[in-house]
């Protein structure tokens, strides 16, 4: 009887460890974001006089010179925040929708064949670093430099990799027959693809343009180089806390903080699809 309960201790055991090894740093970071500049760099887990201090340094840069003595001008995060969203949101549009139609051309046509869509995959094989000399280059020429066109052509070009090959598994699980059966019943193909196929492979797009939202969220190298002034994210604005004015640990915590509400709510209000996005295809009737 001893023996049998000591495994289901032990992974008990386990489980408590993996979740306090996954939530401690989130929870540090929501207490350092309430934590007063003179309990930065204590170890307590609670702040011992919380403030609003770090969020109101986020709207108000100017009171940055009340806690060091740096003085510097940075963007309120209203700003940063918004292009996040809006560069995000449209290039995770332009990945899914160019990727869902490829996917299937790809898993219905075999078109454009097996090696170019394996040849997609170089964008990601190589380190990003390698193609910022030459994208530099050619967003300067073509004035798109400091541009949120730019990081919206950029990302939907370096995420249509993922959208394709993640909804050619969906696609793929769908049976063929259903297709076949719509068109014997008189749909054109426009209407299959749209009537049968879209709603079938919905959680599909729902996973692949979570997948890429939060992948150009978080973007942060191609946007510290290729942004100044008018185009600066959301990951930019948190590194010129570093930069410029030395290391405000908790306002750091508070932008990102911040950073982290917008993703958590998408990701409750599409859970149903998750759910479903993750398991399609494992079990069929």
């Amino acid at each position: 009887m001893k023996l049998s309960i000591l495994p289901k201790i032990i992974i008990a055991c386990l489980i408590v460890v993996f979740i306090l090894w996954t939530l401690t740093p989130v929870l540090w970071m929501i207490s350092l974001s309430f934590k007063p500049y003179g309990e930065w760099r204590t170890p307590h887990l609670l702040p011992q006089k919380p403030t609003l201090d770090n969020y109101r340094m986020l709207f108000t840069p100017q009171a940055l010179q009340i806690f060091i003595a740096y003085t510097a001008i940075i963007e309120p995060v209203t700003g940063p925040l918004t292009r996040s969203l809006i560069v995000s949101i449209i290039a995770t549009l332009i990945a899914i929708i160019i990727g869902f139609f490829t996917a299937y051309g790809a898993s219905r046509y075999n078109t454009p064949g097996p090696f170019t869509l394996f040849f997609t995959l170089l964008t990601r094989m190589l380190p990003p670093a390698t193609f910022l000399t030459p994208i530099m280059v050619y967003f300067t020429t073509l004035g798109l430099f400091d541009n949120i066109a730019g990081l919206i052509l950029l990302y939907s070009a370096t995420t249509i990799t993922y959208a394709i090959w993640i909804m050619k598994g969906f696609i793929d699980a769908i049976p063929v027959e259903w297709e076949e059966a719509a068109l014997m019943e008189g749909a054109k193909p426009i209407e299959v693809l749209f009537k049968v196929v879209l709603p079938i492979a919905r959680p599909g797009l729902v996973v692949s343009g979570l997948f890429i939202f939060l992948m150009a969220w978080t973007e942060l190298l191609f946007a510290l180089v290729l942004t100044n002034v008018h185009a600066v994210t959301l990951p930019v604005q948190i590194s010129k806390y570093v930069t410029a004015v030395g290391a405000l640990w908790g306002t750091q915590a508070a932008i990102a903080l911040l950073g982290s509400i917008i993703p958590v709510i998408i990701g409750y209000m599409i859970q149903k699809h998750l759910v479903t996005g993750f398991t399609f295809g494992l079990v069929r009737a």
